[in-house]
């Protein structure tokens, strides 16, 4: 019986997605084709000017190179006070910090900082937690600035 148990453990952990740096749970292939929901406020353009993904789309921040970066730290954008008041905590873009925000980016951001008076400046709200791990997936695989420097 207790080797039934350490079995079906066992099994259980492969089957579950575990986090390692620069490890992502998501699909970026589903999320390349999730991102047709977010173009109209966002654009991927690397650091050579190229557009990875997305239109001309202003009213949001870059996303290029947003895993690990500091929430709210993309230059020339101006964020939510939700969002200046997490960079101020240096708080970095990770899976579970994206997949939060993006599913409900006020009430993540009021969770997090436990303050009421916050807000996020995205309405746009993910659906599914499924999702969510496809897009930052899909944007992890689109590269970033420590690619760059290599």
């Amino acid at each position: 019986m207790k080797r039934l148990s350490v079995l079906a453990t066992a099994a259980t952990l492969l089957a579950t997605p575990v986090l390692a740096d620069g490890h992502v749970t998501g699909d970026a292939e589903a999320g390349e084709r999730a991102f047709r929901q977010c173009v109209a406020c966002h654009v991927v353009v690397d650091a050579e000017g190229e557009t990875l993904a997305g239109r001309n789309a202003r009213s949001g921040p870059n996303l290029w190179g947003l895993h690990d970066r500091t929430i709210g730290a993309y230059e020339d954008y101006r964020y939510s006070n939700g969002l200046t008041a997490l960079m101020e905590a240096e708080m970095v873009w990770d899976e579970e910090a994206f997949v939060g925000y993006v599913q409900d980016p006020t009430g993540w951001i009021r969770e997090i900082t436990s303050d009421g008076s916050l807000r996020g400046a995205m309405s746009f709200r993910v659906r599914s937690e499924e999702d969510a791990l496809n897009l930052y997936a899909y944007l992890v695989s689109l590269g970033g600035p420590e690619e760059v420097s290599e």
